[in-house]
């Protein structure tokens, strides 16, 4: 990644390189980043959009990383030959049972403990959103989370999530928009650590800094320090 070009860097120098690790079934290729010098710090997931892991959530995981994370961003495509090699994107993903998708975020969380994680945040965007969400049910190694306007899981599992939530949505998205009401409810009935937030002026998929039809700047820098802030709180030693 050129750092001039990635508006979500902090100021900690980083090291980043393409990586595999083992899921349940397979060697999924990732790209991991860490603060430089290899000290012990909280992990993030990154869970890429339906576009699959693109340049631009190596951006996210620089970001994480000149923050003082560790990240990951699994490509959930690795079976299917990766990422690079699909013209069509989003109707691959659609058609893999979603149960797997939230087992590959897990294999990072274990993956990131592996690394020497002090505690594991998990974020997702869009697509990433709603794995985010469903991996927040699944673990109770995830201590926070931050879904970008990812659609709702089963409302029954809320009761199962152990993580600290932070949900973020723009406020023009409607489809995303329409299951907030229910979510926040199943949060609130299950005594979940959670906040939201509703972005003004944002569309669906707003943080995406290199879509030119999609990005708000405004929106997205402040969704992005509000994230960090919730990580910062909730990974804390």
């Amino acid at each position: 990644m050129a750092q001039q070009s990635n508006p979500l860097l902090g100021g900690g120098a980083t090291e980043g390189n393409d990586i595999e690790f083992a899921a349940d079934d397979a060697s999924l290729a990732a790209y991991f980043a860490r603060p430089a010098g290899g000290a012990s710090a909280p992990g993030i997931v990154v869970i890429h959009e339906n576009r699959g892991l693109v340049p631009y959530l190596c951006d996210v995981v620089d970001g994480f990383a000149s923050n003082g994370y560790m990240a990951v961003a699994p490509d959930l495509l690795t079976r299917e030959g990766g990422t690079a090699t699909i013209a069509e994107v989003p109707p691959v993903l659609a058609e893999i049972p979603r149960e797997r998708h939230t087992a590959d975020a897990l294999a990072a969380v274990r993956f990131l403990q592996a690394q020497g994680a002090t505690k594991i945040g998990i974020i997702g965007f869009c697509f990433g959103g709603a794995v985010t969400w469903r991996a927040a049910v699944a673990s109770a190694d995830i201590a926070a989370a931050v879904p970008f306007y990812g659609s709702n899981p089963p409302l029954e599992g809320v009761p199962d999530i152990k993580g600290a939530i932070f949900a973020v949505y723009g406020a023009l998205d409607e489809r995303v928009n329409a299951g907030i009401d229910d979510m926040m409810a199943a949060l609130e009935a299950a005594n979940v650590t959670h906040a939201h937030h509703v972005y003004d002026g944002a569309p669906h998929a707003f943080h995406n800094h290199t879509n030119e039809g999609r990005y708000h700047e405004p929106a997205a820098k402040q969704a992005w320090a509000d994230a960090l802030e919730w990580f910062a709180s909730h990974l804390a030693d």
